[in-house]
């Protein structure tokens, strides 16, 4: 029998909100069994690069990464955030430390190519693609009585540090770690789940399957940012995690929120 392995992605909203932060990594630590944590950060680099003079600039919600955004991004994610929720994670007696794609080599990925769009083209600029996962080394570190706290960044191989989504990495971990564990993929954000209502926080939408998204999506409920999540968690669940979870930052026990199923049986 596997052991049990809890992932939590917590978006950068949380992090940056004390209370938010202090009660989740309170919840995180007590949960059962071998965890890791997956963090963004988009709202303190933004916030960062303005003081600095640097304009932050994002298409669909992706934010383009030149050079300077890159400089930005790997000191906020791999230093700020990463080593702030490293030391709280310490204080509460968790043995956690503090990653990025590139340590150990964890994460490489692909610089993603520039995009055609409505006639114009797209160069999202460092940002990467998740293209391998070391599950060996991080089941290293985790059997190895380890927390792994891992920023979005990771890396090509040959020597860049790419600005990667937080969601897909988290999904990409969990896929591969599903090797080695019975794995529970956890997406942590401000709302109670996926809404019917996103104006209505009790309209939380129990169970979806690819069959109720692709409807969802048509018909308008699903919409945005939660989009790529709900694709990232369905993925995941066909690459055999065995349960994916979108859910408040308050509630990350797996018992709240929408579950994101293979079927809806």
């Amino acid at each position: 029998m596997k052991q049990r392995l809890t992932i939590v992605k917590v978006g950068g909203a949380v992090v940056e909100d004390d209370a938010q932060l202090t009660q989740l990594l309170a919840d995180f630590t007590a949960i059962d069994g071998a965890k890791v944590l997956v963090h963004g950060g988009g709202r303190r680099a933004t916030a960062v690069a303005a003081q600095l003079g640097i304009e932050t600039h994002m298409v669909e919600g992706r934010r383009i990464t030149d050079e300077e955004m890159l400089r930005v991004v790997t000191m906020v994610y791999g230093g700020l955030v990463n080593k702030t929720v490293v030391a709280r994670l310490q204080a509460l007696g968790a043995n956690a430390i503090g990653l990025t794609g590139a340590d150990a080599g964890i994460i490489r990925s692909d610089r993603r190519p520039p995009v055609k769009k409505d006639d114009a083209v797209i160069d999202y600029g460092f940002v990467g693609d998740v293209r391998q996962v070391d599950a060996t080394m991080l089941a290293r570190l985790i059997d190895g009585g380890m927390m792994p706290v891992i920023a979005p960044l990771t890396h090509d191989g040959q020597g860049h540090i790419l600005n990667t989504n937080a969601d897909t990495m988290a999904s990409e971990t969990a896929k591969a770690l599903a090797a080695h564990y019975d794995v529970t993929l956890i997406f942590a954000f401000e709302k109670p789940g996926v809404l019917r209502d996103a104006d209505d926080d009790t309209s939380v939408i129990p169970v979806i399957d690819r069959q109720s998204f692709e409807a969802y999506r048509a018909d308008g409920t699903i919409s945005g940012g939660m989009l790529p999540k709900i694709e990232n968690a369905l993925r995941a669940v066909d690459a055999g995690v065995a349960r994916v979870v979108i859910t408040s930052a308050t509630a990350i026990d797996g018992e709240h929120g929408t579950v994101i199923s293979k079927t809806t049986n």
